[in-house]
C-alpha cells in the first residue's frame, strides 16, 4: 500500500470529520456517497425498511441514489420468509432485490443462522437433533435457492459468540454442537456457489474476547477447508461508551488471512438530546471505521444500519437515546453523513 494513501486517510480523521455544515438536502447523483466511494474499492451500502422503501418516496429516491448495496432489514430473516413449516413468502425480499437490479445495486442477504427472529414454530416446539439438523439445512437452501445468483453476499452465521468468547447458547449449539457454524456454510457455499459468505456480529470492531474467538474459529474452519469468506463487523456504536481504539488492528489481522471483511450495520447512537459535541463525535465514530476499512487490501464494504432517523431501529431498543445515523428525520445530513463523503473522495484504489 502507498505512503501516500494512508497519509491521505489519516489525513481525513484529523482535518474532515465533520468540517462540512450540517442541514444540506440529499445530494444529486454526482455527489451521492456511492460516486464518492466509486474507485475507492470499498462499497457503500444501507439496510432498508421495505415499509419505508414502499410508502416514503424521499426515503425510496434516497435509497436508489446514494448506495451501491443494500441489505435487508427485516425481510430475508427467517421468521419473515417461512410462517409456517414448508410455507414460504419471499414477496417483500423479492421487491428488495428487483429494486436493487433496477439501481445497479448488489444485495446482502442477511441473515441464514441466527438466535433471533426465528418463526414460532420452530422455536416453540421440540425437534430432535436430526430433526432439526435437516431443518436448518432445509432452510439454508431453499432460501439461498430461492435468490441463487441474485446476492452478493450472505450473513451465513450470525452472532455465535457471547462477550466473553464462549459460543452463545443456541437451540443449534445445544442440539447439534460447534459444528453447525462449519455445516451452515458448507451447506451456504453448495446452494449458491458464487455467494461471499460472511460471519457476522457485534462489538467485534476491536479486539476483544469475542473478536478473538472469531480469529481463532475462522482459522480453524479455513484450515479445515469450510469456504468462510468474510468477516463481519457490525460496527453499532454509541457516542457515551467511546469507540475501540483497535479496529484498524483487528482488521488487519483477518485482512491477512486472506479474508474479506466488511462493516455491515453501522449507527453511532447517542444519550438525548443532542449537542454539537455528540453530533461531531458522532461523525468521527463513523470515520473511524470507514477509514479501517479503507486502510486494508480487502475491506470490500461499508454498511450504515438505515441512514436517516426516521426510521432507525435505535430509539425503540435505547431508552433516551437515538440520533444514530448519518441523516436526521428529514433527510437533513449531518456532519458523519460528510465525512463518509469526504474520507471516500480524498482516498481512491
Amino acid at each position: 500500500m502507498r505512503l501516500g494513501r494512508i497519509a491521505a486517510v489519516l489525513a481525513v480523521g484529523i482535518a474532515m470529520a465533520g468540517s462540512t455544515p450540517a442541514g444540506a438536502h440529499p445530494r444529486a447523483d454526482d455527489d451521492s456517497l456511492r460516486a464518492a466511494a466509486r474507485g475507492s474499492g470499498v462499497r457503500i451500502g444501507t439496510a432498508v425498511d421495505m415499509s419505508a422503501l414502499a410508502a416514503d418516496t424521499p426515503y425510496r429516491e434516497g435509497v436508489a441514489r446514494e448506495f451501491d448495496t443494500v441489505t435487508p432489514e427485516n425481510v430475508m430473516k427467517w421468521e419473515a420468509v417461512e410462517p409456517q413449516p414448508g410455507v414460504y413468502d419471499w414477496a417483500a425480499a423479492d421487491r428488495l432485490v428487483d429494486f436493487a437490479r433496477q439501481n445497479g445495486q448488489l444485495v446482502r442477504g442477511h441473515t441464514l443462522v441466527w438466535h433471533s427472529q426465528n418463526p414460532a414454530w420452530l422455536t416453540e416446539a421440540t425437534y430432535t437433533p436430526a430433526q432439526l439438523r435437516t431443518i436448518l439445512r432445509n432452510h439454508i437452501f431453499a432460501e439461498m435457492g430461492h435468490f441463487k445468483g441474485r446476492i452478493w453476499a450472505w450473513d451465513v452465521a450470525n452472532e455465535v459468540f457471547n462477550e466473553d468468547g464462549t459460543l452463545r447458547d443456541t437451540i443449534w449449539l445445544r442440539a447439534l454442537g460447534p459444528g453447525y457454524i462449519a455445516d451452515a456454510f458448507r451447506w451456504a457455499h453448495q446452494a449458491d456457489p458464487k455467494a461471499l459468505l460472511f460471519l457476522n456480529d457485534y462489538n467485534n470492531e476491536g479486539i476483544n474476547a469475542k473478536s478473538d474467538a472469531y480469529f481463532a474459529l475462522v482459522k480453524q474452519l479455513r484450515a479445515q477447508g469450510v469456504p468462510v469468506h468474510g468477516y463481519g463487523m457490525q460496527g453499532h456504536l454509541a457516542v457515551h461508551y467511546g469507540f475501540p481504539d483497535t479496529v484498524l488492528e483487528n482488521v488487519r489481522r483477518f485482512d491477512k488471512l486472506g479474508l474479506k471483511t466488511a462493516f455491515t450495520e453501522v449507527d453511532v447512537r447517542m444519550q438525548l438530546p443532542t449537542d454539537s459535541a455528540k453530533v461531531q463525535a458522532q461523525a468521527e465514530g463513523f470515520g473511524s471505521l470507514l477509514r479501517a476499512c479503507l486502510l486494508v487490501k480487502h475491506c470490500v464494504s461499508y454498511t450504515v444500519w438505515g441512514f436517516t432517523d426516521k426510521y432507525s431501529w435505535v430509539p425503540g431498543v435505547f431508552e433516551g437515546e437515538g440520533s444514530a445515523t448519518p441523516a436526521d428525520e428529514n433527510f437533513q445530513v449531518k456532519p458523519a453523513w460528510n465525512t463518509l463523503r469526504d474520507t471516500f473522495l480524498l482516498v481512491r484504489r
